[in-house]
């Protein structure tokens, strides 16, 4: 087997919530809180923590406001968030074609 630099695998996108989100919003662009909560099976809290956390690396930007007096949280990929994940495929590929 060929060598292979473990730190190139994105810790940050590789949880497996994170990696969801992620996979969910490639494809998607944006989605709202809800939805990702019911697409990934979660909790509220659990939610919040792992987009505060791609939202602290820049991957995801997190849009609060309000649709008929109830709040909304949009959550969109970013740029750099959608390099990231190419990246972090790119790696994942690299290690499983060795």
């Amino acid at each position: 087997m060929k060598s292979f630099d473990i730190h190139a695998i994105d810790e940050i996108i590789h949880g497996r919530l994170r990696l969801g989100i992620m996979a969910y919003l490639i494809g998607a662009g944006s989605a709202d809180f809800n939805t990702l909560k019911q697409h990934l099976e979660t909790t509220d809290g659990n939610l919040s923590v792992h987009l505060r956390k791609l939202e602290d690396a820049r991957y995801v930007s997190i849009e609060k406001s309000f649709k008929d007096r109830k709040p909304r949280t949009e959550v969109r990929l970013t740029d750099e968030g959608r390099k990231a994940f190419i990246s972090y495929l790119d790696s994942l590929t690299k290690l499983i074609s060795q």
